[in-house]
């Protein structure tokens, strides 16, 4: 008689966690595939490659530039044109526009990536904002991204967080 009471009651609770479970809904997308097929981030990537290529110009017409008055350089030192002085005075201001080359190679790097923020931010809020609208209209629990492996859209309704904080004690 026990043994047929567990039974019932563990195919009573089997049966519960499968309603429940059926009553979540799972999604994903692929954002990466998603956002190399959408015209809006193919523009934006043009704009950034010509943003950078003029960046990159303007860095490599100083790296020109300081490559001939290092050879100019060379050549003087070897003939004995300059004092200790004037060869330690030269050998600073090279070292001057040698720097000033590596503080723009930062700039340019910091301004691409403030170019790309700036062109993608407002077409990823619209992908993140049009995912949260499917994600309520269609009922889901959550929604994954296969690229990354994360969530992109979890209903609110499933944060376990005050539940937990309040077993912890908090």
């Amino acid at each position: 008689m026990n043994f047929k009471k567990n039974l019932g009651i563990s195919l009573l609770l089997s049966l519960f966690a499968i309603c429940s479970m059926s009553a979540q809904k799972f999604g994903y997308l692929n954002s990466a595939q998603l956002l190399a097929e959408l015209t809006e981030v193919k523009a934006a990537d043009a704009e950034i490659v010509t943003f950078q290529k003029q960046m990159v110009t303007k860095g490599e017409e100083m790296v020109k530039t300081f490559e001939q008055k290092y050879q100019k350089y060379a050549q003087e030192a070897q003939s004995g044109e300059f004092s200790p002085v004037q060869v330690q005075q030269k050998e600073s201001e090279l070292a001057a526009e040698q720097k000033k080359i590596q503080d723009y190679e930062v700039e340019v790097s910091n301004k691409i990536a403030q170019k790309r923020e700036e062109l993608l931010s407002p077409i990823l809020e619209k992908v993140k904002n049009i995912v949260d609208q499917v994600g309520k209209e269609k009922g889901y629990t959550m929604i994954f991204d296969t690229s990354t492996g994360g969530l992109l859209f979890v209903d609110e309704s499933e944060d376990l967080m005050n539940e937990v904080k309040s077993r912890l004690g908090m």
